[in-house]
């Protein structure tokens, strides 16, 4: 178990360091619940102390893990955010929907989790919306280990992951007191969510009965088994304040999915603001060298400062 812990960890390390990376993974004492790893001054951890619910095996792709990027020290503002990449729950793209936007936020102050998630054919869902809320437990049941409020928890995904940061947000709950893992006492809900481009229809069987997550996984998949996975059908005055970005050209995603979220969170009385861009395609991340998608990021940026989250409010480490 413990050799699968390491492995994992320096897998997903490795990945978000990029090609040619020679450091190696040298297991630090663990502070935190499970096993910890660092890999240049990054921690990942790994959601359950065990196998993951669900999980046919210890090896890495069917292991979550979270790495932790930090701000600068002194500039902590105690809000954290979880990054959930898109990939079509077939793949993770780890990096311009991953570590770039992990860094975005450390350099702002907030300390980001980029969440690896499991995806591929032994991942069908629910099992990666099981790891987005143990990822949100986990960010909260160690938020004084972490130098974090457990009130200032968000959540930020991008086209798949959209969809899971999205259905976390409506199924947030309480927590489990009585549970005997202190993790799955935690709440899972979430403080504010935002929303790139998210893969919100993705599960919906169209008028041939067909949906594009059965396209994707290219197996066996009746869409009518999954048509439940909306997270439109979870919106209700509980859902935390929200951030949309779309664009009206997106032929992968069309922005239908995040305008009917809009205007169900506008019926709920939601504190919600979206942003839908003339051009664009899908996929863009923090939008690159586009001059005109590179600007939804500003947009964010002021609305995070609006809700007040980038208020410097330090928490105290747990003695």
């Amino acid at each position: 178990m413990r050799y699968w812990a390491v492995v994992a960890s320096a897998v997903l390390a490795l990945s978000l360091a990029g090609p040619g990376s020679t450091e190696e993974v040298t297991p630090v004492a663990a502070d935190l619940k499970y096993e910890t790893t660092t890999l240049f001054g990054l921690e990942a951890h790994r959601l359950w102390p065990g196998r993951a619910p669900g999980a046919t095996s210890d090896a890495p792709d069917e292991t979550p893990v979270l790495t932790v990027f930090r701000p600068m020290r002194g500039t902590e503002n105690g809000t954290a955010v979880i990054v959930a990449p898109g990939g079509g729950y077939m793949a993770l793209a780890g990096a311009h929907e991953g570590r770039q936007v992990a860094d975005w936020f450390a350099s702002r102050g907030v300390t980001a989790f980029v969440l690896r998630y499991r995806v591929g054919p032994k991942a069908r869902l629910p099992l990666p919306l099981l790891d987005g809320k143990r990822a949100v437990r986990f960010v909260r049941a160690n938020a004084a280990r972490l130098r974090i409020d457990p009130d200032r928890i968000g959540m930020i995904g991008f086209s798949a992951g959209g969809h899971l940061t999205a259905t976390v947000a409506g199924e947030g709950d309480a927590g489990k007191p009585g549970d005997a893992d202190p993790v799955e006492q935690a709440a899972s809900r979430l403080s504010f969510a935002i929303l790139a481009y998210p893969w919100l229809n993705g599960t919906v069987p169209d008028a041939q009965g067909k949906s594009q997550y059965c396209q994707f996984t290219r197996a066996e998949c009746k869409a009518a088994d999954y048509a439940r996975y909306r997270p439109l059908n979870s919106v209700t005055a509980a859902f935390p304040p929200t951030f949309l970005f779309h664009t009206t050209t997106d032929s992968l995603v069309s922005p239908t999915g995040s305008i009917e979220l809009y205007q169900a969170l506008l019926a709920n009385k939601v504190p919600v603001e979206m942003h839908v861009f003339a051009q664009g395609a899908h996929g863009v991340g923090l939008g690159g060298s586009d001059p005109a998608l590179s600007r939804w990021p500003d947009l964010l940026d002021q609305w995070l400062r609006a809700q007040g989250l980038f208020a410097r409010k330090p928490v105290a480490p747990k003695p």
